[in-house]
């Protein structure tokens, strides 16, 4: 299930928002583990207080310029590419309205996203781009 909330802004009070979403959603005896870029948003005193008091909420951080690491990135490509490319929007309310659209289309007919690369072949990749950027001089 994806459990989705729109906001016009992306500042801690919404991250906070979409944080009580979820911990409503999610069954209480759940761990809920969210894999996060490393926006500012995600990191302020409000979000960790709140987090404080919320502790089974486990935030994880994909490196920088690794959002290929998150399989949430591919499901927001999936919502590009097959809706949101597609349409004509008009209004911001058109766009929420085919997001919202997608959301329960998906949440009725689920489909999971597989890794095509081992671990290791994962792995590997990251310690590359690790090397390169280390060795870049800068």
């Amino acid at each position: 299930k994806v459990i989705g909330s729109l906001h016009r802004r992306h500042r801690a009070v919404e991250f906070k928002k979409f944080l009580a979403k979820l911990d409503k959603e999610v069954p209480a005896e759940l761990e809920v583990h969210l894999i996060l870029d490393n926006y500012v948003t995600h990191k302020t005193p409000a979000v960790k207080q709140w987090l404080v008091a919320h502790p089974r909420f486990h935030l994880h951080f994909t490196p920088t310029s690794s959002s290929w690491l998150n399989l949430v990135e591919r499901w927001f490509a999936e919502l590009t590419q097959k809706k949101l490319k597609r349409g004509v929007h008009r209004s911001v309310q058109s766009l929420e309205r085919d997001i919202r659209y997608w959301l329960a289309d998906w949440n009725e007919r689920p489909r999971p996203f597989v890794w095509t690369k081992t671990a290791d072949e994962i792995l590997d990749k990251v310690a590359a781009y690790c090397r390169r950027i280390s060795d870049s001089g800068h």
